[in-house]
């Protein structure tokens, strides 16, 4: 094989591959109501966790963190049939944080945080990343009680260059 046909069939791999990972970053636009659990984590991959639902449903949650950018939450009806499927980590979802919801219901409701911090009296901040130009994250403070601590809030990401923003 010639160094060009060698090039040329690196190159193929390589597009191949990308294709393939655009898959698998959004891999929800295939997810249709009525299909099997089976069917969703053969898809999916092995959910990051679950939760408990009313009447008997689960949520799976598919977190692509702590880098990752996205968090698809697929609930289940109690036989284990797709209801829906989001992609929570964005700001209409953000919006809907409350001052005293528990870590459980703020981990059923964004997933697992790409960062979790202690602060002073016994307080924790959990970060996660979305897509956004803006280079931020998502911030809520929990208090020492495990309870949310008014809404959340935007800080810069440390994740992102900081030359990028000297540059903004």
């Amino acid at each position: 094989m010639t160094a060009q046909h060698m090039g040329r069939a690196s190159l193929a791999w390589v597009i191949g591959l990308a294709a393939s990972g655009c898959a698998w970053l959004e891999p929800a636009t295939e997810l249709r109501p009525g299909q099997s659990e089976a069917e969703v984590v053969q898809r999916m991959g092995r959910p990051t966790a679950r939760h408990a639902l009313d009447a008997g449903g689960v949520r799976l949650e598919f977190n692509r963190g702590p880098a990752g950018r996205t968090t698809w939450m697929v609930d289940l009806d109690a036989g284990a049939r797709l209801v829906q499927a989001e992609q929570v980590l964005n700001p209409s979802y953000f919006i809907r944080v409350v001052e005293g919801m528990t870590r459980e219901e703020l981990l059923r409701f964004l997933g697992r945080p790409a960062h979790r911090a202690g602060e002073w009296q016994n307080r924790e901040t959990w970060s996660w990343r979305y897509e956004t130009n803006d280079c931020l994250w998502f911030r809520v403070t929990l208090s020492a009680e495990g309870r949310t601590t008014g809404g959340g809030g935007y800080m810069p990401d440390p994740a992102c260059d900081v030359n990028d923003r000297a540059r903004d």
